[in-house]
């Protein structure tokens, strides 16, 4: 009998698919949970898992690694999908991708199935890890599947129900949710009508602006070498730091997005994301790299950003491009060293002061006076030798006009 590693969540699809997968592939379904950060979804999840049919479970805590070898290089290149979005699931699908493929050779499984549509982003993230890290192993997708009859969130609900699986979703609470450290988006239900306001119940992490306090807080965030490595002077690990953020952000409402996004595939969709503590760190490490950046490696770095956040986002982690893109990112990163203050209220985040060791921002020369650095009578010269090429167009012009 063939062995399946199941990327397992515990929600409403992959419950539905243990014994799916054992009743058409007649095979053996080892469960895998990647334990990203998102607390108490876990409890009870063994027995769950072996309860509707699964060989074993395997739960992996990945907290750490996803922080320090996902989130992190993707922060320091500055990457935003779509002006917006801050890729909370899209570089966690790798490194789940990653820990089934090595957990998959140590059973000697032929497979690994998932449970994302064929209509997502997910889909590609799972599937391009497995072949670029294991081609030998087969891909089951039961959303793509020919025998897969269930076409609706209402359906596979029925279908939990007949086979006595307890799922959390119902009619009435019918998101699809992704939960990390990072981030929980919320999807389908009524978001799925780009008309209609998020109701406050979709915030499940973080406070409504209305309910945010009435007064700000101000925090100071330490990086070295671009990386966030202490609160208020005091040093942290990365899963310390990065919750003490989330719990900070959420309380003052941080980190809301409302996105009609376009997916891979071609649609589309609309998505609730709250990322408190991300959008907090995305802020003062950009403030930061204002002092020390200069301008033709800053507006490089942002045309760049926006081609790594396509590549995190379109699933092609483990390709060349992106680990070229992070040797030209780290060494943009050698002096984002030094300290950024911010100012947290209502769902802003104000910068309140930055400092960093080698700074480009030097007072005197940003001053009205001239300095031994700067005459303004310098600018006379150089603005005629800049601006000649459009001078002489404009002559030209004006002389064909009359």
């Amino acid at each position: 009998m063939e062995k399946v590693v199941l990327l397992y969540s515990g929600g409403l699809d992959t419950s539905i698919m243990i014994p799916w997968l054992k009743e058409n592939y007649n095979c053996k379904v080892i469960a895998m949970c990647a334990d990203l950060g998102q607390e108490d979804e876990l409890g009870g999840l063994e027995e769950k898992a072996l309860k509707t049919g699964a060989s074993k479970l395997y739960i992996e805590t990945l907290t750490s690694e996803f922080i320090t070898d996902f989130i992190y290089p993707t922060l320091k290149a500055g990457a935003v999908y779509e002006g917006t979005y801050l890729l909370g699931t899209s570089f966690a699908r790798p490194l789940i991708s990653k820990r089934a493929v090595e957990i998959a050779q140590k059973e000697g499984a032929t497979a690994i199935a998932h449970g994302a549509t064929g209509k997502g982003n997910d889909q590609v993230r799972f599937e391009l890890t497995i072949m670029a890290l294991d081609p030998s192993l087969k891909i089951i997708a039961p959303w793509k599947d020919p025998k897969w009859d269930l076409h609706s969130r209402e359906e596979c609900i029925a279908y939990a129900k007949k086979h006595n699986i307890p799922v959390s979703q119902s009619k009435k609470r019918i998101y699809s949710e992704d939960r990390n450290i990072w981030h929980i988006s919320h999807e389908g239900g009524v978001l799925e009508d780009p008309q209609v306001e998020p109701p406050d119940d979709v915030y499940t992490l973080s406070n409504t602006l209305e309910n945010a306090p009435d007064k700000a807080e101000y925090l100071e965030i330490a990086f070295e070498k671009g990386i966030p490595v202490a609160i208020n002077g005091e040093k942290k690990d990365p899963v310390a730091l990065l919750t003490e953020l989330n719990k900070a952000g959420a309380r003052h409402a941080i980190g809301h997005v409302d996105l009609v996004e376009n997916r891979l595939v071609g649609i589309k969709s609309r998505g609730i994301y709250e990322t408190p503590g991300g959008t907090i760190l995305y802020a003062a490490h950009r403030q930061l790299e204002n002092l020390v950046l200069d301008r033709d490696t800053s507006h490089f770095k942002d045309m760049l950003a926006i081609r790594y956040a396509e590549l995190v986002y379109n699933g092609q982690w483990y390709c060349d491009l992106r680990e070229a893109l992070d040797g030209f990112v780290d060494v943009t990163q050698k002096n984002v060293t030094g300290t950024v203050k911010v100012k947290l209220y209502k769902g802003n985040i104000v910068c309140a002061g930055t400092k960093a060791e080698k700074s480009l921002y030097i007072e005197d020369l940003a001053s009205f006076s001239n300095t031994e650095l700067y005459d303004q009578m310098d600018a006379t010269g150089f603005i005629k030798i800049f601006g000649l090429p459009m001078k002489v167009a404009g002559m030209v012009d004006r002389k064909n006009t009359k």
